[in-house]
């Protein structure tokens, strides 16, 4: 009878049903909630092994940053360095097993010469750091790896990108800096024409603080300002933030890799000495005849012609007898750097005793001719290193015409000995035959005068295949 009475009194009012329900389940769930706060504060171990915990993570987040400081110093500590040269690879240092930085392997692309490259996936990202600056023994100069959040102890970073050239002969001498730079150009020919901030040298890994002013002209030519780091800022580590490392002078390029680092160096030569050769090849003379520039390169001293005006006649008289061949003869030591840029640009044929000057055959144009000149006693015992500007020709585009060996002059003490009698004739001076130089001459000559007579569309792929050249 109840129930029937609150039915009829939830039909009449359906809000008033309602909120009897409301009322009621709010009830309920207080009761509920009021239990469930005893039963916590009942159970006193519960609360303290709940209250422990939360703490111990509070802890470990307040101690996080003193676990990571520990461990980055640690790493700081643990940072080896190394000599840079290792003498246990000395017999084999150009041959083999490198003897600078040897306990990293280089990188090898096919077609290229071997590097390193810092940071990367071969060094873990860690970066190349150095220490020392001993100019005498390589021994005594170290390198390590460190990660950039854990550099050495007072290092110093180096930002921006650093070429490293280590050469087993030196960045002096025009062909063997040439050699030594020839990997980093073509490198940063390779990856969108990246310049420097700076360069470290080393030579037999004891540290250089300049190279020589025809290189770094050339250098300059290239890439702009050329900073040679000294290590001046403290006896402590140097770290770079990026760092590109080359050992082994040409390594493994191409010729043809070879030919596109030359004809780059010349471009930017000629450019950085406002020299614009365009239509040199098809220059004529007012008869029509085309233009033959022959240069005698000379030079003072060891190496030197012994009767260098009778060299002269005999080339005077066979360029007289080709219309349109002009003779220029220059003294190597008197000029400089675009001197020579432009005595060699102007040039189809040269002429010159064996030395350092002919590496500036790199600024003639592609097929220009080479006439090399030795000393008695170069053939028997120079070895290999005879044929430098064989090579230098090969890998610049020019055509080496051959060479004479003076048969004549003294004789050599200790003939057994080859060392011995290099040393011996490695300075002297170079004599003449007249017959061979005249003959010599003359067949040169001609093979250009044929050359010049090419079609015109010849010399317009020239200018084109030229301005390709300096696209870095």
């Amino acid at each position: 009878m109840v129930m029937e009475d609150h039915l009829k009194l939830c039909t009449q009012s359906k809000r008033k049903c309602f909120s009897t329900k409301f009322i009621s389940i709010f009830v309920s769930s207080l009761f509920l909630v009021i239990i469930l706060f005893q039963i916590q504060y009942s159970s006193p171990f519960e609360f303290s092994l709940s209250a422990r915990s939360q703490r111990w993570g509070f802890l470990s987040q307040e101690n996080y940053s003193g676990v990571i400081k520990t461990m980055t110093e640690e790493l700081k500590t643990s940072v080896t360095f190394l000599p840079l040269v290792d003498l246990r690879f000395r017999e084999t240092a150009t041959t083999g097993h490198t003897w600078f930085m040897s306990s990293l392997n280089d990188t090898l692309e096919e077609n290229e010469t071997k590097h390193l490259y810092f940071p990367s996936k071969a060094s873990k990202g860690r970066l190349l750091c150095f220490k020392g600056r001993n100019t005498r023994d390589g021994t005594k100069n170290s390198y390590a790896l460190a990660w950039r959040g854990s550099l050495p102890e007072s290092a110093i970073l180096l930002e921006g990108l650093t070429f490293v050239s280590d050469t087993y002969y030196n960045h002096e001498n025009l062909w063997h800096g040439i050699c030594a730079m020839t990997p980093l150009v073509r490198w940063s020919m390779k990856n969108e024409c990246l310049k420097p901030t700076r360069w470290v040298l080393f030579h037999w890994g004891e540290l250089r603080l300049r190279m020589g002013s025809w290189l770094q002209q050339l250098m300059q030519a290239s890439f702009g300002e050329v900073k040679v780091e000294g290590f001046d800022r403290g006896d402590v580590p140097y770290c770079f933030e990026k760092a590109i490392v080359m050992r082994h002078d040409l390594g493994q390029i191409t010729r043809e890799n070879k030919l596109k680092v030359s004809d780059l160096l010349r471009c930017k030569a000629r450019s950085y000495c406002g020299l614009n050769p365009a239509g040199k090849g098809r220059e004529m003379n007012e008869r029509g005849f085309p233009i033959i520039r022959l240069t005698l390169l000379m030079r003072r001293g060891s190496r030197s012609f012994k009767n260098a005006t009778a060299v002269t006649d005999i080339f005077a008289k066979e360029c007289a007898r080709v219309e349109g061949c002009i003779l220029h003869i220059v003294q190597s030591e008197d000029l400089s750097f675009c001197d020579q840029v432009k005595v060699l640009t102007n040039t189809d044929i040269v002429a010159s005793p064996h030395g350092a000057q002919l590496t500036n055959m790199l600024f003639m144009d592609r097929e220009s001719s080479v006439m090399e000149f030795f000393p008695k006693g170069w053939l028997e015992n120079a070895g290999v290193g005879q044929y430098a500007h064989h090579w230098m020709a090969d890998q610049s585009g020019m055509k080496h015409q051959g060479a004479w060996w003076d048969p004549i002059g003294k004789d050599c003490p200790s003939p057994q000995d080859h060392l011995q009698c290099f040393i011996f004739h490695k300075d002297g001076m170079v004599g003449h035959n007249e017959t061979y130089f005249a003959e010599w001459a003359r067949r040169v000559i001609d093979q250009v005068r044929l050359s010049k007579v090419g079609k015109p569309s010849e010399d317009q792929a020239k200018q084109q295949h030229d301005s390709k050249a300096c696209a870095c």
